[in-house]
């Protein structure tokens, strides 16, 4: 049993060392993008900050979810806040699997680079929807009476820049229109839908996102138009990047090379060339390794036929040979 364990492990340990080493070299591509996607992530949490400067605290607008949906309390404000995490912490596991699994479907830096332009696309527009119209805030700390519902001018530029993290990405007000709860939301839930393998998972992501939307609501964290504004935006949104990005290579069969951009093949020297040929099997190799592949078993058939022929030419040519001495 301990050898079986050690044996299992030390297999697991050279899966997941070919994998980061593939996964690193994809990084050293990738990183512009990846890194430009973390930034607007920031930039997305300042211009929240900045709006809740222009927030004005006022009597809550009619709305029809707030009068369909039980109001939950201040005290279990965190219901909806652990659904969210739920969702965000088993989308990250998930998109690191091909680290351990043997069954994959993609690079988690191709998958991460596509979801963060998702995420930037649909965060931009948000942008620009809180700061054309300053709605006054449903949530508690928000009404009016609140200290938190404004904001004092700030004394200097750090101030705002620090964006009082997290506490003033939790008690944030005026950035509704939409929600950014439900932007990360989607965004999981469609990448899984596409990318997934479980059909159960994939229609329990669905029924989670709708009761986030609810939790939502029934929180007063949002009014219904920026959890309805968000579904269909986010989903247009994905659906026209998803259709102009290249599609990203399927590693189900287990055949499928590192990506090579046009440029890459078109405007390179013949030692550059020679180079590309040799890192291309290095990439052949680790793919075989972290699918658990050896030989193939029809190169190891067409070996095996040409070493019969080859056998049977050696015979004939061995009695033709005897014949003509006798």
């Amino acid at each position: 049993m301990a050898v079986y364990i050690a044996r299992e492990a030390t297999k697991l340990w050279r899966k997941v060392c070919a994998e980061i080493a593939v996964e690193l070299q994809l990084l050293f591509e990738k990183w512009r993008l990846l890194l430009a996607g973390l930034v607007f992530q920031y930039i997305h949490g300042l211009a929240a900050r900045g709006v809740h400067y222009l927030h004005r605290p006022g009597p809550l607008l009619q709305d029809l979810g707030f009068m369909a949906l039980p109001e939950l309390g201040q005290d279990k404000g965190y219901v909806s806040e652990s659904v969210f995490t739920f969702i965000f912490i088993s989308f990250l596991l998930w998109s690191f699997h091909p680290f351990i699994y043997h069954s994959k479907r993609f690079y988690t830096v191709l998958l991460w680079r596509r979801v963060l332009a998702f995420l930037v696309a649909s965060q931009f527009l948000r942008i620009i929807t809180f700061y054309s119209t300053q709605l006054p805030g449903p949530n508690y700390h928000c009404r009016e009476g609140s200290k938190m519902a404004t904001l004092p001018p700030p004394h200097n530029v750090l101030e705002v820049l620090l964006i009082n993290f997290p506490r003033g990405v939790l008690f944030g007000c005026g950035d509704l229109i939409f929600s950014s709860h439900m932007i990360f939301t989607l965004v999981f839930v469609r990448t899984y839908h596409k990318y997934g393998s479980k059909r159960l998972i994939k229609i329990l992501a669905w029924l989670m996102a709708i009761i986030q939307s609810l939790l939502i609501i029934a929180s007063r964290k949002h009014y219904s138009v920026d959890v309805v504004v968000a579904w269909y935006t986010v989903n247009l949104v994905v659906f026209f990047i998803d259709n102009k990005l290249p599609e990203m290579p399927d590693r189900t069969n287990g055949s499928s090379l590192l990506p090579v951009t046009a440029k890459d093949k078109d405007g390179r020297t013949k030692e550059e060339l020679h180079k590309l040929e040799k890192d291309c099997k290095m990439k052949e190799e680790f793919h075989k390794l972290l699918n658990g592949n050896t030989v193939d078993s029809t190169d190891r058939r067409q070996r095996v036929q040409m070493n019969g022929k080859h056998g049977e030419d050696i015979n004939h040519t061995l009695s033709d040979a005897t014949s003509n001495g006798t």
